[in-house]
Order: C-alpha cells, then sequence, then structure tokens
C-alpha cells in the first residue's frame, strides 16, 4: 500500500513545479445520492487521493509553500463521535495530521474564514480550474472577501491557472510502490479470469460468471476497477456491453473484459474463451490473429518507442490476418492505407492504466505522439469483432475476440504485470478441463 511519506513527497514536488508564490487549491469528491437517501459507495477523486491519501467527503486540500502555518493544510470533517456511531470511523483532524503528514488540518466548517487569509499575497492560485463550477464560485468568493477586507494590506492574486496537467504529468510515472499496486491488482483479475473460466460451461448465463467474477473479488476486499463484460456469442461484438445477462450457448466464445482494483489502482484485463472449452477450427484462426497481433504490440512497448506504435503494429498483424482469412481482399498496402481494417477493429490498441482505467496523462503533444519512458503503464488490447451486419463472410459472423494485457515499460523492455493469466490456446483449453 502507498505509505503517508509517498503522498508529502507527491505534495512537495507540486510545490516545486507550482513556485513559491503559488497557492495549490484541490477540492475533494463529495458524496452523492443514488436515490431517496442512499448514496453512492464513496470513492476520492483521483488527483486528490493521489496527493492526499485522504477517502472522505468534504475534503479541501490546501499547499502554501513557505507559508507559517504549514505548507500542508488539510480541510476536513471533523470527526463526530454520533456521526461514526452510523458510518463508521472518520479521520479527523488529529487523524490528518498524525497519519497523513499534514502540517495543520482545520474543520471544513472553518474554510470560508481561512482561505482569504491563506490566499492573500500569493501571487497566483493554482486549481482544476474550469473542471468544477460550484468550485471556481468558491475560489471567486475567496478572492473578493480579500478585495473587501484587504487582508493585511496584500494584493489580490493576479493569475488563476489550472493544476490538472501538473498533477497529471506526474501521475504518468509510476514509482515502485504503485507498480506493486498495480501487480497486485491485475495479480487479483487474473485469479478471477481463471476462476470464469473453469466455471463457464453452456447453459449458464453471463451474470453466473459475473458472480464468479464478484465471489473472488469481494473474498479478497476488492472490487471492480469499472463495470465487467461479460459477453458470450453476438455480445462480445459490443464493445461496451454490460448487461451481462445472456444465455450462454454451445459454441459460444465468451469475452470477459474485467478488471480488479487494490489500494486505489486499477488492472483492465480481457479474456476470450470458448463456452465449452474448445475452440472451433475457425474459432481458433481467429483466435491466432489477434493474439499474434497483441503479442507485435506488446514487443513496442519500449523506452524510446512513440506511444502509437504498438497500435501501428497490432493493424498492421491484424489486417495481414484478415488478408489471410479470406475475411479482407486487396493487398496489405491497401488495407491500411484504406483502413479497411476498421470495419472489424475499430479501436486503439491500448490506454494509460493507473489510479484510472483510463488513467490520466497526454498521448500526443504539439501533434506529435509521446515517447515512451520507464515506468509508464499501458494496456495492449487489440481484438477483431466481425458483427452480423458486417461485409465478411457469413461462416465468421457473431465471432469477437479481444485480448488485453496491463504492461508496464521498463529499460529491459516490457513487462507483463497481468501475466499470471493464461491466453494461449492449448493453456485455455487445458485450464477449462480441469
Amino acid at each position: 500500500m502507498i505509505k503517508a511519506k509517498q503522498y508529502l513527497k507527491r505534495r512537495k514536488q507540486l510545490m516545486k513545479i507550482a513556485g513559491e508564490e503559488a497557492i495549490i487549491i484541490l477540492g475533494g469528491r463529495p458524496e452523492y445520492l443514488r436515490n431517496g437517501d442512499v448514496h453512492y459507495g464513496y470513492r476520492q477523486e483521483s488527483d486528490f487521493y493521489y496527493l492526499s491519501g485522504f477517502n472522505e467527503p468534504d475534503g479541501v486540500l490546501v499547499l502554501c509553500p513557505g507559508h507559517e502555518e504549514g505548507e500542508h493544510i488539510l480541510f476536513c470533517r471533523e470527526a463526530d463521535p454520533a456521526k461514526m456511531i452510523w458510518d463508521g470511523p472518520m479521520l479527523g483532524t488529529e487523524g490528518a495530521v498524525s497519519e497523513l503528514g499534514f502540517d495543520v488540518a482545520y474543520d471544513i466548517s472553518e474554510i470560508d474564514q481561512r482561505m482569504p487569509k491563506l490566499m492573500a499575497g500569493r501571487h497566483k492560485i493554482l486549481f482544476k480550474l474550469g473542471e468544477d463550477d460550484a468550485f471556481d464560485q468558491k475560489i471567486s468568493a475567496w478572492m473578493k472577501s480579500i478585495e473587501m477586507h484587504k487582508w493585511h494590506k496584500s494584493p489580490v492574486p493576479e493569475e488563476l491557472m489550472s493544476i490538472s496537467h501538473a498533477i497529471h504529468d506526474m501521475r504518468l510515472y509510476k514509482s515502485s510502490e504503485e507498480i506493486k499496486c498495480l501487480k497486485k491488482s491485475a495479480d487479483l483479475a487474473a485469479q478471477a479470469h481463471i476462476r470464469m473460466m473453469q466455471a463457464c460451461r453452456p447453459g449458464l448465463h453471463e451474470y453466473d460468471l459475473y458472480a464468479e467474477f464478484m465471489h473472488e473479488l469481494i473474498s479478497h476486499q476488492s472490487h471492480p476497477s469499472y463495470p465487467p463484460i461479460i459477453g458470450c456469442g453476438d455480445n462480445a461484438c459490443i464493445l461496451h456491453y454490460i448487461n451481462n445477462n445472456a444465455l450462454i450457448k454451445d459454441g459460444d466464445l465468451v469475452l470477459i473484459d474485467a478488471g480488479a482494483e487494490y489500494d486505489f489502482y486499477a488492472s483492465d484485463i480481457t479474456r476470450t474463451f470458448p463456452a465449452n472449452g474448445q475452440f472451433t477450427a475457425r474459432q481458433k484462426d481467429l483466435y491466432q490473429v489477434v493474439l499474434q497481433a497483441q503479442y507485435d504490440a506488446i514487443a513496442q512497448v519500449k523506452k524510446g518507442n512513440h506511444w502509437n506504435d504498438p497500435h501501428e503494429a497490432a493493424v498492421k498483424t491484424l489486417s495481414q490476418g484478415l488478408l489471410d482469412l479470406k475475411i479482407l481482399k486487396g493487398s496489405l498496402d491497401e488495407v491500411l492505407e484504406d483502413k479497411l481494417y476498421a470495419q472489424y477493429y475499430m479501436h486503439m490498441t491500448g490506454h494509460w492504466l493507473g489510479l484510472d482505467v483510463h488513467d490520466c496523462g497526454d498521448y500526443r503533444v504539439d501533434d506529435l505522439w509521446i515517447e515512451l519512458e520507464d515506468n509508464m503503464v499501458l494496456t495492449v488490447e487489440p481484438g477483431l469483432y466481425i458483427g452480423h451486419d458486417s461485409s465478411a463472410p457469413e461462416a465468421w459472423k457473431g465471432l469477437g475476440i479481444r485480448i488485453e494485457d496491463d504492461v508496464q515499460v521498463t529499460k529491459k523492455g516490457p513487462v507483463v504485470l497481468s501475466s499470471k493469466v493464461v491466453k494461449e490456446v492449448n493453456e485455455i483449453e487445458d485450464l477449462m478441463a480441469q
């Protein structure tokens, strides 16, 4: 798990980026009602958690380089014994200092009184400008209070700037502790995928496999990092299918895209396997094309390559495979130039992974793909989806295949964090036969 000293290190790094005359202000995520008086399960906003380790609603993080009262300040709800009877432990202001390493913590009820004084005399305010109208209005109100009361004759801050890009650039590079969390998350998800493969048989429903997935995660005090996709037959061709309620039939392929979350860090794994435990010849042929495309893409996940290199490798292999199986016609150059593959492969080959399953971070800067660097983590997930409305030969229709792994960039080459779940044809068939 990430320790308090790493959150402190991150806050210091961000203050160094912002400069001594800045103040950084981040609001946490509030609670939201689901319906009636029932709330959604609480999960802190990722940037806020990345800098604080604080997972309660009604928090505001303030970083004031060189401030006499302390540079690291948290506003939070005070621990309330009456409320804790209903909702459980609260960190409170004392816990924020003793457990999370803040210099000082104040009750959130004092924020309107204290914030103008903290902001006065700072030349620039850095916050998530334009991302939350209500919080933007709070910043504006505090600035007006400075001007109205002329706090110690200090000037009103002259610059309002967004801090999001600086935080997201930091989050793109994972520490060794973060890598351990991502690996643990992948291991949990891998075991759940193995459990679903072994449980699968014709006559079950997609939700039966969903239940197996949830059982495995909950028994390890984890939960999904996103709504799982469990699609059999034609449903495997729906990229974000989440109904998960269809009958699994003999001869179906089952595509499962499901990840776990561990200490806020996400995994994202997809496997495709035959419902009855044995690939048909046609299923195997198409599966091997996708699997080879994934191997070729993963081989491009190395320091110095561009973000798009794995995608281009996957597209080339998928296109050649579609030609070899006579699903597409023409030359490889024609298929690539005219993007004829796109009717069967319509998404990119990966995304950043971290605190969010689609993690923050740029893919292009000044219209150029960024270079991969050590300890970036991304997914590699080629697929082929041959729907019934496609122009493919009839015998191929209704097959959807995707294979996805979580991959770390290292000096020695790609490291597959999700390697504990099988994906070779013979490995899948052997596992399902046990």
